[in-house]
């Protein structure tokens, strides 16, 4: 700051004067907490699953990813239906094609699935990999799980595992900064892509 505030002074007529007067009304106050190697992204934006997402969901009544199989594929955003899991587009992405990968049974974490659960959550997410690079060339991913209310999970109540196509230079400053994600496509036209890329890897 101060090669900064030096060279304004010296350029400009009473930046001297007005450096004085800055001076005059300010402290050396500093907040708490110690500088390191971190950089953080504010995403405030998360607070609205982690508040107001449990509330949603009371019961399987209540459960959105109990009610998305009881109506169309078009309707519900709905990718593939497997034997005891499904694959659904995500209502509030991360990115173009960002997937959920649900059990159809109401329950709300990892240990609580069967066997043939788990074997079949996990080919679908490996066939969502793929569908995703066929259709749409991400040159990465982000794959997990948000266990409970203090993990991070939108839904506490319904397990479902995440799937996130990444591109080189997809994180910007909207998100963080605009609070707003700019997605290049409707939903209802990535799961027709997304849809007709699975039915042509089968």
């Amino acid at each position: 700051m101060g090669e900064s505030t030096n060279a304004y002074a010296s350029t400009h007529p009473g930046g001297a004067s007005q450096e004085a007067a800055d001076a005059a009304i300010s402290d050396d106050f500093e907040l708490a907490g110690v500088p390191d190697s971190f950089q953080r992204l504010w995403t405030p934006y998360r607070m609205a699953y982690i508040k107001a997402g449990q509330d949603q969901v009371k019961d399987e009544e209540s459960c959105p990813f109990c009610a998305g199989p009881t109506r169309s594929d078009e309707d519900s955003l709905i990718i593939h239906r497997g034997k005891t899991a499904y694959v659904i587009l995500n209502l509030f992405p991360y990115n173009p094609g960002h997937l959920l990968i649900c059990p159809y049974r109401h329950v709300p974490d990892y240990t609580d699935i069967t066997a043939e659960e788990t074997a079949e959550m996990a080919a679908l997410a490996q066939k969502a990999m793929r569908v995703l690079r066929h259709v749409s060339r991400p040159t990465g991913f982000n794959l997990g799980m948000n266990q409970g209310v203090t993990g991070g999970a939108g839904i506490a109540a319904h397990l479902h595992q995440h799937v996130v196509p990444r591109w080189a230079g997809d994180g910007n400053f909207f998100p963080i900064i605009a609070e707003t994600k700019a997605i290049p496509a409707t939903l209802g036209d990535i799961r027709v892509d997304l849809a007709a890329g699975w039915a042509e890897l089968d």
